[in-house]
């Protein structure tokens, strides 16, 4: 018992002096190694050690590339020669600057954005891409599962990569961990190159919970681009019978907007696969002159490897600037400090604060605290519903019906700061009112969490949420 004792002094002195983690969850690790000593500290070192922040993903090439188009937008911001017709939106430019300046989202004005919810509409238009490939297909998912989905995928990418088209496909090992080695050896086998984010280090056995790369990408000939919530399994087209309807949020994009999700899946996938690194400049083709019109679009991302947290700052940034309406849907609800005061005043200010998040919980744990956190806004004055027609995946944010964020980022500490993931930024009236359209569409199947249901909850409900409250800033 006294080497435990001096194990968990060594580890607390860690956490306190050691590492720059946020007051809440030093405090939160401290009484797990205070009151589980032996399971404390094994846990925290599945999930809660600092990765190096060393922008791991970052080359000089691209950076090389990118750099002289950032400065010139930098410019035209701070000059204001963004006009409104240009912007569509002049009120948001200081979000368009933050993400220049801070991730090298460069935004650009000629795209056309196609909102997909459903997943067998997402994967018949994905499919179709598919076989029109001619050069390049770059495919990036957390989860990938081998049932009768991918099975229909990699039909195409078999015959795609057979034609000579160059097949890529990045899989995080958490995600994929059902995925059996001897399928990937034989995708690499015709052909297809494969990587595998942050492999196990014994077998199967995967001991870094955190760090996961949640991006959902793919890339089609440099001209197609996807992102958003759907991964690759049969429950994203509602054939589990445990989840029901899946109900997602993705994007279909086309323009230069793609170019930006290409250079991501380069850098996560050189990252992943270093015997073999791809160069940028076959696939990277950056827009020169006057932007044309359409619809204007940044991708952004964010992880551990970064300083700036631009997917959370962002979504702060918008709850801030906020004039009338604000609409969320997340299935995880663990905001920060910061996230939760923002919108707390946006409520007492008198906007309209709508957050929409599942009615059954696939991460129990994490769902109660959820619910807790929603709890507080309700009585707060916010309008706060669960979705009854399956299970919600879907992840953004919509603010005064002109812009939305949507992607693969959820409203958690866990998305802000201890994964991998990436958001599109879409500054539109037109595509906001329609993706705020989805969300009324969605109440129809929802039920709201008024405050007298909420303060009528049994006690046992209370006391989960409490305890899983009580380590939210960890999990």
């Amino acid at each position: 018992m006294e080497i435990l004792a001096y194990i968990n002094l060594i580890f607390a002195i860690v956490i306190v002096f050691f590492q720059r983690k946020d007051p809440k969850s030093v405090w939160g690790w401290l009484l797990i190694l205070y009151f589980v000593p032996v399971l404390g500290f094994m846990f925290y070192i599945l999930v809660g050690t600092d990765m190096h922040k060393a922008k791991m993903f970052r080359t000089k090439e691209i950076e090389d590339k990118l750099s002289d188009a950032i400065r010139r937008q930098e410019a035209s911001i701070k000059n204001k020669e963004f006009t409104a017709g240009e912007l569509q939106m002049a009120h948001y430019s200081d979000v368009v600057l933050y993400n220049l300046q801070t991730a090298g989202a460069i935004l650009s004005d000629d795209n056309e954005v196609q909102i997909i919810t459903d997943g067998k509409e997402k994967f018949k238009q994905l499919f179709a891409d598919l076989e029109s490939a001619e050069h390049s297909i770059h495919i990036q998912y957390y989860i990938i599962k081998n049932d009768e989905i991918f099975a229909e995928m990699k039909e195409i990418l078999l015959k795609k990569a057979k034609a000579g088209v160059e097949v890529r496909i990045l899989f995080d090992a958490m995600g994929c961990r059902s995925f059996r080695k001897k399928e990937w050896k034989s995708l690499k086998e015709a052909g297809i190159e494969v990587a595998e984010f942050f492999p196990a280090l014994f077998g199967r056995l995967q001991l870094r919970i955190n760090y996961r790369n949640h991006r959902k990408i793919v890339v089609i000939d440099g001209k197609v681009g996807y992102v958003g919530g759907f991964n690759v399994a049969r429950e994203y087209i509602g054939a589990d019978k445990k989840f029901g309807y899946w109900r997602d949020t993705h994007m279909r994009i086309t323009g230069s907007a793609v170019q930006a999700l290409q250079g991501r899946f380069i850098l996560d996938f050189n990252y992943a696969c270093r015997e073999h690194t791809l160069s940028f400049d076959p696939y990277i083709a950056l827009p020169e002159g006057a932007p044309k019109k359409g619809i204007p679009v940044q991708i952004i991302s964010s992880g551990p490897d970064t300083y700036h947290k631009s997917i959370r700052d962002t979504y702060l940034t918008l709850i801030h600037k906020a004039k009338k309406s604000i609409y969320i849907q997340t299935p995880y609800f663990i905001p920060d400090e910061a996230i939760l005061a923002a919108l707390m005043v946006a409520v007492q200010s008198g906007i309209e604060v709508n957050i929409m998040i599942p009615c059954k919980p696939d991460h129990p744990f994490v769902y109660w605290a959820t619910y807790s956190y929603v709890g507080e806004l309700v009585m707060a004055g916010a309008n706060c519903y669960t979705y009854e027609n399956g299970f919600l995946h879907a992840k953004g944010v919509i603010i005064d019906e002109e812009v939305f964020c949507y992607g693969t980022a959820n409203m958690d500490i866990r998305s802000f700061a201890l994964n991998f993931e990436v958001n599109a930024i879409v500054y539109d009236k037109q595509k906001a009112a329609e993706m705020t359209g989805y969300f009324m569409e969605d109440l129809k199947v929802c039920k709201k969490i008024t405050k007298n249901k909420y303060l009528s909850r049994p006690v046992w409900m209370r006391f989960k949420e409490q305890v899983c409250r009580l380590f939210s800033p960890v999990l």
